[in-house]
């Protein structure tokens, strides 16, 4: 679900970009081209099969750079771009790099885009509804290497992952701590 949501929001950001305003901004309108919809499609990952809304332009003109048309495996490219953020890589360099890996020319201001629109849907995911019940509930750590600054230091990311009632696991949530341990001060 985090997967589709990174997705959609990094190619919704990419639409923003070829049309030259977001969605429902006024500056869009007379322009003689807007967004039409979406086409779903569905992609092979790593991890099974993820279904996506790819948007369109009226015109028909828009062709998606990081998942392109008649694309049918994710080739990782929204996550390529967060990770490389997350390490510290400018929007320059990241741009630098793609050209490179893949000949695919994306600006600067796409990359600024995609990890705000990524930001924006993790934070709406993290204030979604849940469950008034999930009768299992695992609690568990993952210890991850981080760049910050000049230093690469180890940050805990502890997970709730929940079973609801209908037997589905969920994601409940994700906290962001300096060490793993009781005394870690994580506000889960």
């Amino acid at each position: 679900m985090l997967k589709k949501l990174a997705v959609e929001a990094a190619l919704g950001a990419e639409v923003d970009d070829y049309l030259g305003y977001a969605t429902h901004e006024s500056k869009g309108r007379g322009t003689g081209n807007s967004r039409n919809g979406y086409s779903r499609k569905t992609l092979k990952g790593d991890h099974g099969e993820v279904e996506i809304e790819t948007p369109r332009d009226r015109n028909g003109t828009f062709e998606p750079q990081l998942i392109r048309k008649g694309q049918t495996r994710l080739t990782q490219f929204d996550d390529q771009i967060l990770a490389l953020y997350a390490k510290g890589m400018s929007t320059r360099d990241i741009v630098a790099t793609f050209k490179e890996m893949y000949d695919a020319d994306v600006s600067p201001a796409l990359i600024s885009k995609v990890t705000d629109a990524a930001l924006d849907r993790v934070l709406e995911w993290q204030s979604r509804p849940l469950d008034d019940i999930y009768p299992i509930v695992y609690l568990d750590c993952i210890v991850l290497k981080i760049r910050q600054g000049k230093r690469v230091i180890n940050k805990a990311i502890y997970l709730a992952l929940g079973i609801n009632l209908e037997g589905h696991k969920e994601l409940l949530g994700l906290w962001l701590a300096e060490t793993e341990g009781a005394s870690s001060g994580c506000q889960c």
